[in-house]
């Protein structure tokens, strides 16, 4: 069982950025791959990003490609997402994810955080 509790969420103007944080239990996180969607209003559900439990590879959407940036720390159990140059249609409430696998966290995550909303000012 992971749980997972994002932060960093907020008003920012376009251009601007902002980082989120995901704080995981559970003493396996480091096995798992983590990653993050996001949900704007009247939208379904998308994938973001997505990395594997070493680091060592990361996954993105082509929207966020470029100005998003994934990471994990996993003596914090913790994954960021650094969010640059934002725009206003990145304004959604975001959710961090894990999975056995990022094929796994990129389709069909198991676990969800409560997620943390992001908006982004014209």
């Amino acid at each position: 069982q992971v749980q997972l509790v994002e932060s960093g969420g907020g008003l920012v103007q376009a251009g601007g950025s902002l980082r989120l944080s995901c704080a995981a239990s559970g003493r396996t996180f480091s096995s798992y791959a983590m990653g993050w969607f996001r949900q704007a209003p009247g939208k379904e559900r998308e994938f973001v990003a997505a990395i594997n439990w070493g680091g060592g590879s990361t996954y993105y959407a082509d929207s966020v490609k470029g100005r998003f940036t994934i990471s994990r720390d996993n003596a914090k159990n913790t994954v960021y997402l650094q969010m640059n140059s934002l725009k206003p249609e990145d304004t959604a409430v975001y959710y961090c994810t894990a999975g056995r696998t990022t094929v796994t966290v990129k389709s069909s995550p198991v676990y969800w955080g409560q997620g943390t909303q992001v908006t982004v000012s014209s």
